[in-house]
């Protein structure tokens, strides 16, 4: 059986991401900053039937717990086959270039960026274990530095400014991280899921959580063939799913 740790996954997509990795047959370490309410994720899971689940308490924005985290996964397993990066925040708002304090900037940093880099890097040993590695940085097509640069895009005028740069730098970070390791088994990408009606955006995109979940899975299960250092979004390019960087 697989195994699959996911951040920030009591709630929202990374629930529904659980959820689909579950049917899929895979054993899941539901990652929450919140080990009670990670709990309660973990409870409705097995209302639902599914019993191969359980919480797993990390705040990625603590070293301190993050690396206890390693610890308890490290005492009940010797390989973890996927990472899924989806603990993020938007910060608060508004977000301009000029008057958004730098405090904002570095607290969106250290969840979307710095602590994407630190769970991975508390984790990779474990991963190097599994003959199919496989890492997925949730990003957002917010992240593309070439359409923010086309008029014609749809979301052009929507640039909030530090998570706009958090992202765009997980989203560099994602394409060294595929370089490093394009030698080896692994296959590390970036996914938008889409503009989708959750918490983070008090309910105001168009597409639906099982949706943008299942866009995490897919890069979760690509196979042996599949590609690496990409950055895939339905939403920027409906036509081939790969957005422009």
């Amino acid at each position: 059986m697989k195994t699959v740790l996911i951040t920030g996954a009591n709630k929202s997509i990374g629930f529904e991401t659980a959820r689909q990795l579950l049917q899929q047959g895979y054993y899941v370490y539901l990652g929450s900053r919140d080990l009670n309410k990670g709990q309660e994720a973990v409870s409705q899971l097995h209302a639902e039937g599914f019993d191969q689940v359980e919480a797993i308490e990390i705040d990625v924005d603590s070293i301190e717990s993050i690396q206890a985290a390693r610890g308890i996964l490290g005492g009940k397993i010797n390989s973890l086959d996927v990472l899924v990066n989806n603990a993020g925040v938007a910060g608060s708002f508004p977000q301009t270039a000029l008057e958004t304090d730098v405090d904002v900037f570095r607290q969106v940093f250290e969840t979307n960026f710095f602590g994407v880099i630190s769970v991975t890097q508390a984790f990779i040993d474990l991963l190097r274990q599994s003959p199919e590695p496989r890492i997925v940085n949730v990003t957002s097509g917010l992240g593309s530095l070439t359409l923010h640069t086309d008029p014609a895009w749809k979301y052009y005028e929507a640039k909030p400014t530090a998570y706009v740069a958090s992202k765009a730098a997980l989203n560099a970070y994602t394409i060294v991280l595929a370089h490093n390791l394009r030698d080896t088994a692994f296959k590390v990408n970036a996914v938008d899921p889409g503009y989708t009606a959750t918490d983070f955006n008090h309910h105001s995109g168009p597409g639906s959580v099982p949706d943008a979940a299942a866009r995490v899975v897919k890069a979760a299960m690509l196979g042996s063939e599949g590609p690496t250092g990409q950055f895939f979004s339905d939403d920027n390019a409906p036509e081939t799913g790969i957005s422009p960087w």
